[in-house]
Parts: C-alpha cells; structure tokens; sequence
C-alpha cells in the first residue's frame, strides 16, 4: 500500500477540513485514483457529510496503489488534520507540500512534508504526523449514503456567509426553523416564539432542475410531468434544528455555489459546490434530518 502526492491548492483543502472539523471529531478519507471522498455520517445531530472532490483539483504528482482497486481508507480526527493543513498553509513561500502514508514507531500516519528555505537560502523541511486508522474494505463498503426521496424543490442560496449572519440572529428566538421555497425563485426562512415570529425572504433565487443533470436521485418521466405541472408558487418547507442548519454554514468558507434540495418533512440535502458549476473541482453534500412537528 503505497500513496504519496503534492497539495497544489492547500488552501482549499484547509477550508473543506475546517468545514469538517465543525461538524464531527473524526472523519473517514477514501482516496481513489481519480478522487477522494470525505465522510462525516456519525454526528450527533443527524447531520452528514459525504463529500466528492477530484484530485486535480487539489494534487499534483498524485501517486496511489494497494490491492483494494487502488483505493485507500482512512479514519482520522479531523483536529489533526486542520492543524497539520493550517501549518502548511501558513507557509507562502513553501516550494513542495508532500502528503504521504508512513509508518512511525509502528503507528500509521498521513505524513504533511513542508520544503522551503530559510532566510540563509539554505533548504528546510518541517514535518506534521497525523495517527489514522486504516480501514478494511469490507467496512467501507458498509457505509452508505442516507436514501433520500426525491426533493419536492431545488433553490440556489444565498451567500452562505450572509446567510449565517442572519441565522445568527434567529437563534435566540427559536431552536427550530422552517425553510421554505418555491418554484418561482422564493426563499424563506422563519422562527417563531409564543409571542412572536420572525420571516426573512428572498426574491428571485434560481430554481436549477438538478434531477436532469444527474446530481440527484432520477425521477421517472410521469412523476417529471407532475412536478412540471405544479403551481410553481406552492412552497414547499422543512424544519431543521438551528444549530444542525449553523454546522452546515460554517461551508461559507468554501462555498461559491450553494444548492438546497428540500424534501417535504424529511430532510434537507445542501450541495456546496468547490469552484464554478460548470466546472467544479467538487462538491460537499450535506443532510440534515427534519424536525417532525408535533
């Protein structure tokens, strides 16, 4: 088993650590030879991440191997690894950054190589150890992604980071917020006490019909027809807990395109795009478990 490879873009991949290391302690790395996958399916809060990234979109000289199809798996803490990125990424002036399996003192490790040089022109190299846990593919093959019906409306969000900004302010009213959107470009989110209720809207979000494109469970062509033929002013909402919907903003720090996906009292299903659609170097998915009104 062997894997070694050059960060060419360190510094996207501290943003998607720090967006993990916001959601759980540990996380799982399946590394492949076209991409890497990052899972989070173990948090308290119902909440989970299974994430898809292509490897030219952040490595160079990208070597793997092993006898599991030439894919390796890893479960690590995710404090560790933000730790060891954010050092790496602190150094601008680093030549090489070198991510590598090693075994230290018996204990496997993803090793983070800095190589830059000193002031004296003289050739330095600082060293970060992260302790992992390899996994056996038969236990891989055991995780699955949450099965989810086909949402009833998709929306474009917002600037995540304006969007946490507001959400910010909703909390002290209100564990549970609705989301709610429509076919016609409408947003709203909405908090309520006994004496009061708070809604904020937006106007003319894109609706994109991601279940032709492929980037959602298909839907067959009669059910295509009946959404079609919806009044595209019905909305359509969920209940998410305020700090579940919170986690997933912390995503502001790498989003550029955001996609909601609601499906009516079951679930949120969030796709923070890495980089422009059209084009993306990858995406996070995020489910976020409904609230049941009582």
């Amino acid at each position: 088993m062997r894997f070694r490879a050059s960060i060419e873009n360190v510094h996207t991949f501290h943003r998607i650590i720090q967006t993990v290391e916001k959601l759980q302690k540990k996380c799982i790395i399946k590394f492949t030879e076209t991409e890497i996958h990052i899972i989070c399916n173990t948090d308290e809060s119902g909440v989970q991440i299974w994430s898809q990234i292509r490897v030219v979109s952040l490595f160079t000289d990208y070597r793997i191997q092993s006898n599991a199809n030439n894919e390796i798996s890893l479960a690590l803490a995710t404090d560790a690894l933000s730790q060891a990125l954010r050092s790496a990424a602190a150094h601008s002036g680093a030549e090489e950054i070198v991510m590598k399996l090693a075994k230290k003192r018996d204990v496997a490790v993803l090793s983070f190589e800095i190589f830059g040089a000193s002031r004296m022109g003289r050739r330095v190299k600082v060293a970060h150890d992260v302790r992992i846990e390899v996994l056996k593919p038969a236990d891989v093959a055991r995780l699955k992604e949450p099965l989810c019906p086909e949402p009833d409306i998709h929306i474009l969000l917002p600037p995540l980071l304006k969007l946490r900004t507001i959400v910010d302010r909703l909390r002290p009213l209100a564990d549970v917020i609705a989301v709610r959107a429509n076919g016609s470009g409408k947003l709203q989110i909405s908090a309520a006490t006994e004496s009061a209720k708070m809604d904020v809207v937006w106007e003319g979000c894109a609706n994109p019909r991601m279940a032709q494109e492929g980037l959602s469970q298909g839907v067959p062509d009669g059910e295509q027809n009946d959404i079609d033929k919806r009044d595209p002013k019905q909305m359509f909402s969920v209940l998410v807990h305020v700090r579940s919907f919170l986690k997933f903003l912390n995503a502001h720090v790498v989003s550029t395109t955001t996609i909601a996906c609601i499906c009516q009292n079951h679930c949120m299903i969030l796709y923070v795009y890495i980089g422009d659609v059209a084009d993306a170097g990858g995406v996070l998915t995020f489910y976020i478990p409904a609230v049941l009104d009582d």
